[in-house]
């Protein structure tokens, strides 16, 4: 069995600054990796450099509770959906699983369930535990017993049109019969045999897949649904999204009830009735694991009872009341032929190694991230030895491992075999791109490059983010476009601003652009028509496109909500930025700043907003050159403000919520994720725009401000009450 560490212990020794610094390093690293695997099947990190990226910044978000970001590569699922299908709103979101390493991992999820629903050691909690399926996700949707929809998990929220492809799988029946719910999502994985991947790959004398997973990704997101009829694919059924009416009283038995409605199901699927109980089953689906005939990398963990899993809900993108418990990783062994040196649009510069192609697992891998020079130098980013302080130097013979089905990172070097004249890797202090000066801060794990928008590189990898599907996901104007008008003197673009002056700039010149290699009349007018079509923007989608540091797509959807508008979001960032500074994002400073600096504390006060993030949004609105490009910006777009939808039902939809003291007969986990539910926001401070605290015993300084401001305070008794409980 695997022993679990302490995750206090391994973030040990670190600054707020230090951590700070790592976590955003680890933020970007990690995006990158859910864009290529989940967006363009093609993944170029392992699942257990992947997992283990995620884990030490789930340790670190421990540890720093307020330098967690709300955008943390955590809480997001998946990626955008491909621009080649329609696109599907998911009735139910479509959630991605918490994993699990280690034994003492799985005691503490159970843990953490107890604690969250009140339950004592003698109260009965079971669980049910499966395969998990190394697929790719999909939700069947069924009205009357008629299959309507089929579409993948995308974002999470909004998924691939693949109705017709799904249609060809011969798993997934077409029509249910017996006691049916009139509307039923199904959803399950999607997923290739081991033979049967070997035959199509053997047959195939066009495209080689890597493996069973991108085979069945790749199988599945066909055009041509004629494509996807011709392979294998396989399907096995695990859970639901929305339904009419209730499967069961519990997860097993709904699971069942799939069945019986002619989904297969998984047959290793057991019930367990603790932590010992579940890392037993997981031994033991490990052990078949060889001889399944299909790729798992993993067992599921799920809480049995549905009313419990009820009461848990959901974080941003995990449940919680699942768990995904890790196999371990595979290793090889092969040289290191160089490192090269990305430069991202923060101006990280991001080592990467070139390998020597290698099989690991059955997959031939060639490249690794290097992650900073304190990785290649072998220490942490607290100084201390990894690897026994062996550094990486090129030529090196070097251990890789994967976990299933991507690139391996490089986990130790075989000293024995270095050549006798290497030496150990200069890493750049200048830019590569622009040869400005590459500078580390003190606390920062990641080399920076000075040059900001005369650097080449960021200002074009910005302009790509800019127009990603998560921002403002132009129609034909992508990465290869943007490149293009980059290096264009005569109609370039240099800016976003630049994109939505196109059109004109053009008609000046006497359409230029349709007599440019690549475009003609027609494709000109249908990019300046996409052009115009997202000149009207949600306000989320602008905070996200603007790239600005830390800022993910899940904390500009909550800066959305919390604003509504832009211009309430300007006003705030640039009163904060004439408050005093904010120099020092840890507990103490917060405290000792924020209550004299009422913008700051409104801004680091939003439930999910860290005090990083916060100096990062109000730095970039302060530079002069900065700020001019994003107001030239806003000058050209109609910025559609966010409007939380309401819910009649609830009389808190739409408030904002601080809950304070002790909570006797709910516990505060619990109580959050009730508001959030009936359509409300939880903040973590009391300021003027506070609706309402609910004040438990004990109840001190919040109280206090929630007097001196005229917010209503109400107490647990009547909290219940308006939460139905």
């Amino acid at each position: 069995m695997q022993e679990g560490g302490d995750a206090t212990a391994r973030t040990s020794g670190l600054t707020a600054r230090q951590a700070a610094a790592e976590m955003a390093d680890l933020a970007a690293r990690v995006a990158r990796a859910d864009a290529e695997y989940h967006g363009a099947d093609a993944p170029s990190l392992s699942d257990a450099d992947y997992d283990a990226l995620k884990r030490r910044l789930a340790d670190l978000e421990a540890d720093f509770p307020d330098l967690a970001r709300s955008d943390s590569p955590t809480r997001k699922v998946g990626a955008a959906p491909s621009e080649g299908f329609g696109k599907i709103t998911h009735a139910q979101r479509m959630m991605s699983l918490e994993n699990a390493f280690t034994d003492a991992d799985v005691t503490d999820f159970v843990a953490r369930i107890r604690s969250f629903l009140a339950l004592g050691a003698d109260r009965d909690l079971a669980f049910t535990a499966e395969p998990k399926i190394d697929g790719l996700s999909l939700s069947l949707r069924y009205e009357d017993g008629v299959l309507v929809q089929a579409a993948t998990r995308g974002d999470g929220s909004v998924g691939e049109n693949v109705t017709e492809n799904a249609r060809t799988i011969a798993d997934l029946p077409a029509r249910l019969s017996g006691d049916l719910p009139a509307i039923l999502e199904v959803r399950g994985e999607v997923y290739m045999a081991q033979a049967d991947f070997a035959r199509l790959n053997a047959a195939d004398s066009g495209r080689t897949f890597a493996n069973p997973r991108n085979a069945a990704a790749g199988s599945l997101r066909q055009l041509d649904p004629a494509i996807t009829a011709s392979r294998p694919l396989r399907f096995f059924a695990y859970g639901w999204g929305e339904v009419s009416a209730p499967l069961a009283a519990t997860q097993i038995e709904a699971v069942e009830r799939l069945k019986a409605f002619g989904f297969r199901t998984n047959p290793l699927m057991r019930l367990c009735a603790d932590a010992e109980g579940m890392i037993a089953a997981w031994a033991e689906i490990e052990q078949q694991r060889a001889t399944l005939g299909y790729d798992i990398d993993g067992v599921v963990y799920k809480v049995n009872d549905l009313a419990y899993q009820a009461r848990l809900g959901f974080r941003s993108t995990t449940p919680r009341w699942a768990l995904a418990h890790k196999f371990p990783a595979e290793t090889a062994w092969t040289r290191l032929d160089r490192i090269e040196i990305q430069v991202g649009r923060t101006g990280a510069l991001s080592p990467v190694a070139r390998l020597e192609p290698v099989t690991v697992g059955g997959v031939v891998v060639s490249n690794a991230t290097l992650h900073n020079e304190d990785y290649i130098a072998g220490r942490d980013s607290a100084g201390a030895p990894i690897r026994e302080g062996r550094d990486i130097r090129e030529g090196d013979w070097v251990k890789v491992y994967r976990a299933g089905d991507v690139i391996p990172k490089i986990a130790d070097i075989d000293p024995q075999r270095r050549p006798a004249d290497s030496r150990p890797y200069d890493f750049p202090t200048r830019c590569p791109e622009c040869g400005s000066d590459a500078i580390r801060e003190p606390g920062d794990s990641v080399r920076r490059c000075t040059g900001g928008l005369v650097c080449p590189a960021q200002a074009i990898e910005k302009l790509k983010h800019f127009v990603g599907r998560a921002a403002f996901d132009v129609d034909g104007l992508g990465a290869r476009q943007i490149e293009m008008f980059f290096a264009d003197d005569s109609l370039p673009i240099r800016e976003p601003a630049d994109i939505f002056t196109l059109a004109a700039r053009d008609a000046a010149q006497i359409g230029r652009l349709k007599n440019r290699d690549g475009f003609g009349a027609r494709s000109a007018d249908k990019l300046f028509a996409a052009i115009e079509e997202r000149r009207s923007i949600p306000l989320k989608r602008l905070i996200f496109a603007l790239g600005i540091r830390h800022v993910g797509e899940v904390a500009s959807a909550t800066l959305a909500r919390h604003f509504s508008t832009w211009e309430a979001l300007v006003a705030t960032v640039d009163a904060a930025a004439r408050e005093p500074a904010f120099t020092a994002p840890d507990d103490k400073a917060r405290r000792a700043v924020l209550p004299d600096s009422p913008n700051w504390a409104e801004l680091a006060g939003i439930d999910g907003i860290g005090a990083v993030l916060v100096q990062s949004l109000v730095t970039t609105f302060g530079q002069p050159a900065e700020r001019a490009s994003i107001d030239r910006l806003a000058g050209q777009l109609t910025i559609l403000p966010d409007e939380a939808p309401r819910r009649d039902d609830s009389p808190i939809s739409g408030q904002t919520l601080v809950f304070t003291g002790t909570l006797e007969r709910m516990t505060r986990a619990e109580a959050k994720a009730r508001a959030e539910a009936m359509g409300a926001k939880v903040a973590g401070s009391v300021s003027a725009r506070t609706d309402l605290l609910i004040a438990g015993p004990g109840a001190g300084s919040k109280a206090r401000k929630a007097a001196e401001l005229g917010v209503k305070v109400i107490d647990e008794d009547e909290w219940l009450r308006i939460a139905g409980q």
